[in-house]
């Protein structure tokens, strides 16, 4: 079962606002100093990991908000100080920071806690699916889901939750007018200093980087074939509703065919709120589960993989940093297209020659496996659609990030006294 969706989240949202309102009322009575508070919530990874290795670099006093005792753990074998998010120790950190690091939301701190501070938004990924105000299935409720009123209320209180957001990085000037609609942000809040989550595809040679993510992987879904090759499945997230990509029994038994004559191995990434069980109904090693459960972060994993297979996942914009071949399976296009939309043209990304069912896509699979100039052909693809949308390759955006935090909070303050 998904264990979130739009509907069911927001209908929580306007149950709490007796809370936001309380929380607003405390933070205007609440100084705020110059800690950093960092959240994410996919856990300890992601673009706040990146900006946190700098600012702790640099010096900043910060510590890091958790949803649960395994972030606590996973952070403290870093050396990350924490505290529980929903504690009041959380409520009163996320009021007094002076800097708010959030990936996802503003629920990666304390959510009640958060106006007044200087609130960096790093995103989770560069959007191909409509998002925020750009999607209707932002402003979707399970309490009275016809009501335009709670529409309209939801609208209203979403743009709010936006104008508190002081920072919204970018990957490049093309993302950048995807996020200013998305946020309903004006330019000066959004600006093109690349992504820190991208960071890691940067830092070393690639043989380094190969070597990392095959052992972040190994110590993920366990030992691999020698010689196998990887292929990392990564559907999107379906608001709740099952994936439309679950293979039938006969399915799987004609990916698993062709995996084993290629010498693959497929990871299976279902999204960490989305449904779908990708489980052979029969015994096998050519198939594994590389959930959340198993790897918080896929992203330093991606120079350990041979091919990339996904619908309408932001990962087909970062696999090209490695670069990686892509494959497009989408099965519910039309669907998904009506529901949740597109920034341009879904064939722009994915090409004409887009799957839309395992049949098709085995095929290809298999052709990128045996045939070099299908490879190459691939991965130049997926390299060209990397270059539209990353302006920076060079491992430094999370340093531009800081950089940009430092410089608008000093301007914020104004000149010191003495210093007129």
């Amino acid at each position: 079962m998904a264990s979130f969706s739009f509907g069911a989240g927001n209908a929580a949202k306007l149950l709490r606002l007796p809370l936001y309102a309380l929380g607003r009322i405390a933070t205007l009575a609440i100084p705020r100093g110059d800690r950093w508070v960092f959240g994410c919530g996919a856990g300890v990874g992601d673009g706040p990991l990146a900006l946190w290795e700098v600012a702790a670099a640099e010096g900043h006093r910060a510590v890091w908000l958790t949803s649960d005792p395994r972030e606590a753990e996973e952070a403290a074998a870093r050396g990350i100080p924490t505290l529980p998010k929903l504690s009041w120790r959380g409520f009163w950190a996320t009021a007094r920071g002076g800097v708010l690091v959030v990936s996802y939301g503003t629920g990666d701190v304390n959510p009640y806690a958060v106006s007044g501070g200087f609130l960096v938004q790093l995103w989770h990924g560069i959007p191909l699916k409509r998002i925020g105000l750009d999607s209707p299935e932002t402003v979707r409720s399970a309490l009275l889901p016809d009501s335009m009123l709670v529409r309209g209320l939801l609208a209203r209180l979403y743009r709010g939750a936006q104008r508190r957001i002081r920072l919204l990085p970018a990957a490049s000037h093309l993302v950048r007018g995807r996020l200013e609609s998305a946020f309903a942000l004006p330019d000066d809040r959004v600006a093109v200093t690349g992504e820190p989550r991208v960071d890691v595809l940067s830092g070393g040679t690639a043989d380094e980087r190969r070597a990392r993510a095959r052992q972040l992987l190994r110590a993920a879904v366990g030992d691999l074939p020698d010689g196998a090759r990887l292929v990392l499945y990564a559907p999107t997230w379906r608001d709740g509703e099952p994936d439309p990509a679950v293979p039938t029994a006969e399915e799987w038994r004609e990916i698993v065919d062709a995996l084993a004559a290629a010498d693959l191995v497929l990871l299976v990434r279902s999204h960490r709120l989305g449904a779908g069980a990708y489980v052979p109904p029969f015994p096998t090693d050519r198939v594994r589960d590389l959930g959340s459960d198993r790897l918080r972060d896929v992203t330093a994993a991606l120079p350990g993989l041979d091919v990339l297979v996904t619908d309408y996942s932001s990962l087909a914009y970062d696999a090209g940093l490695v670069p990686l071949p892509v494959l497009y399976l989408a099965p519910d296009l039309e669907a998904y297209r009506a529901r949740r939309g597109f920034y341009g043209r879904y064939e722009d990304v994915a090409g004409e020659d887009y799957a839309t069912g395992w049949p098709g896509l085995v095929a290809q699979l298999t052709e990128v496996a045996s045939d070099p100039a299908a490879l190459a052909d691939r991965t130049a693809r997926s390299a060209r659609l990397s270059e539209r949308v990353h302006a920076f390759r060079d491992g430094g955006s999370a340093r531009r990030v800081h950089d940009a935090i430092v410089a608008r909070r000093a301007r914020a303050r104004g000149p010191r006294r003495g210093n007129r």
